[in-house]
C-alpha cells in the first residue's frame, strides 16, 4: 500500500511536482567534519603558536606543502559533502586510498621528505595510517538506505 506524503514533508517545484526536502545524510555530515577539520589542520598549521620548529603540536613534522595539502583536502571534502552523498562517500574512498599510500611511503621513507616536498617523521606515518583506517571505515561502513522519493502531480 502506498502512503501518501505529508504535505509538510516535502517542498513544491515548478512543474507541480513536490520532492521532500535535501537530507544531510551521515557521511555528508562526516564529510563537512572532515574537510573543516582538514582545513582547520592546515591553517594552524601556519600559526607560530601552534607549529614551532615545524613541529605542529610538537610532534607532527609538517612544512608549507604539507599545510597547502591539508587545506586542498579540506576544500575537496567540503566540495564533495556538497555534491551529495554518493560523492561523499567517494571521497571517503579515495582520500583513505591516499592517505593509506601515504602512510606506506612515510615508513618506508622514515625521517626523509615525502617525493621530496612533503615534511615527514615516523608520527606523521602513524598519523596518516589512522586516518586512512577511519576515512575509508566512514566510506564502507556508512550506509544509509535509500528513501523511495515520492512524485506528486496535482490534481
Amino acid at each position: 500500500m502506498s502512503e501518501t506524503p505529508n504535505p509538510r514533508d516535502t517542498e513544491s517545484i515548478p512543474g507541480g511536482t513536490t520532492h521532500p526536502p535535501v537530507r544531510l545524510t551521515t557521511v555528508r555530515k562526516l564529510g563537512v567534519l572532515w574537510g573543516f577539520l582538514f582545513l582547520l589542520g592546515g591553517i594552524l598549521g601556519f600559526v607560530p603558536a601552534i607549529t614551532k620548529n615545524e613541529m605542529f603540536l610538537g610532534f607532527f613534522m609538517v612544512n608549507t606543502p604539507h599545510n597547502i595539502l591539508h587545506i586542498i583536502s579540506g576544500v575537496l571534502f567540503l566540495i564533495a559533502s556538497s555534491m551529495g552523498t554518493g560523492a561523499a562517500r567517494t571521497w571517503f574512498y579515495i582520500f583513505g586510498t591516499f592517505y593509506a599510500a601515504l602512510s606506506i611511503i612515510g615508513f618506508w621513507e622514515g625521517d626523509k621528505m615525502i617525493f621530496h616536498l612533503i615534511s615527514n617523521n615516523r608520527i606523521d606515518s602513524w598519523g596518516h595510517g589512522f586516518l586512512a583506517l577511519v576515512l575509508l571505515t566512514i566510506g564502507f561502513t556508512n550506509r544509509e538506505h535509500r528513501q523511495t522519493v515520492h512524485r506528486i502531480r496535482p490534481d
